[in-house]
């Protein structure tokens, strides 16, 4: 990480064998965004982007919550008689970017979802590339119930995962999912006792930082662009990214090690 900035104080960054662990850390208030929180999230992310040691980043939480969503108490001293709000631009100036950090950068962003994850905070952890919920864990889409629409990602990346007619029943009656209900909907990709979370997320984090980092990148974007293109585009694309992934070292590599029966070496190169 940058040695130029100052220690962050609303998140806790920790590196080891090629992965990046930021934990939001606002425990007592659940993880709640602040300015000061995101950030420091975007310039931890945008660190992490740029450190070639590093192969695959984990977001989760301290405490009991991944994170509440944006800090109401923050609105205390400006919601009053005649006050007219902004979100649209907060959303841009704060939120926006994280959320296209994470689906734009090469990569993987896997969520270690240890307790709720409501309003942003849900928007954040669907955002991810992957999910690992806590057996704790619980997503609520709870814009609706102050009166607002579902942001920083959300309306693009549920729908995606369960569907529009279960993204339309959650956006709009504000119902939590537990874990378990998470895992039947597509919402996460596995479910662990809280106490393993932890684990379960770095050694799926491990076994990704193992493989093949430019096949993990491109797999990554095509993945991502699959979602608006069209079949003769896609195929393209696939033709396209397979042409620059078997130009890399790791490509030979791998083709070697198979021909002479060991485990390949992989640098992500």
């Amino acid at each position: 990480m940058s040695n130029t900035l100052a220690p962050p104080q609303s998140i806790a960054v920790q590196t080891a064998d090629h992965v990046c662990t930021i934990t939001l850390n606002r425990p007592d208030v659940l993880n709640a965004f602040n300015d000061q929180l995101t950030t420091e999230l975007d310039e931890a992310l945008k660190s992490a982007e740029k450190d070639s040691a590093l192969r695959v980043i984990i977001l989760t939480g301290a405490g009991r919550a991944f994170s509440s969503g944006q800090d109401l108490g923050d609105l205390k001293t400006k919601y009053v008689p005649g006050h007219v709000p902004h979100l649209g631009d907060d959303l841009r100036r704060r939120y926006n970017p994280i959320i296209k950090r994470i689906r734009d950068m090469d990569k993987p962003v896997i969520a270690a979802v240890n307790g709720v994850a409501a309003g942003a905070g849900c928007s954040l952890a669907l955002a991810c590339d992957m999910r690992i919920a806590s057996d704790q864990a619980s997503f609520i889409e709870v814009f609706v119930n102050v009166g607002l629409i579902p942001d920083s990602g959300s309306t693009f990346t549920l729908p995606r995962l369960v569907g529009l007619g279960k993204a339309m029943e959650l956006c709009m009656t504000g119902q939590k999912v537990d874990a378990a209900e998470a895992l039947r909907l597509g919402l996460v990709n596995q479910v662990v006792p809280a106490a393993e979370l932890d684990a379960a997320a770095k050694k799926l984090a491990s076994r990704i930082a193992s493989l093949p980092g430019r096949a993990i990148a491109l797999t990554k974007r095509l993945l991502n662009q699959s979602m608006n293109n069209d079949l003769e585009a896609q195929l393209e694309a696939e033709a396209y990214d397979q042409e620059t992934a078997g130009k890399t070292a790791d490509h030979y590599e791998g083709v070697v090690a198979f021909i002479e029966k060991r485990k390949p070496n992989f640098q992500g190169k």
